[in-house]
């Protein structure tokens, strides 16, 4: 599969240089990749969206 890993599709993103930045620190922080971080970021705020319907 091209551009798929692991059945998951490829999405390219462009990132401010600070955030960037941020995201590569907090990533050897926790000893994750780039990409294992922004899937961490997105998917709190995700969660907090959904917590936020379900409480209204």
């Amino acid at each position: 599969m091209r551009g798929e890993q692991n059945g998951w599709p490829k999405f390219m993103l462009r990132l401010p240089p600070d955030l960037k930045a941020w995201i590569a620190e907090q990533a050897e922080k926790h000893g994750n990749s780039q990409n294992s971080e922004i899937i961490r970021a997105v998917r709190e705020r995700f969660e907090r969206m959904q917590a936020v319907k379900t409480a209204a």
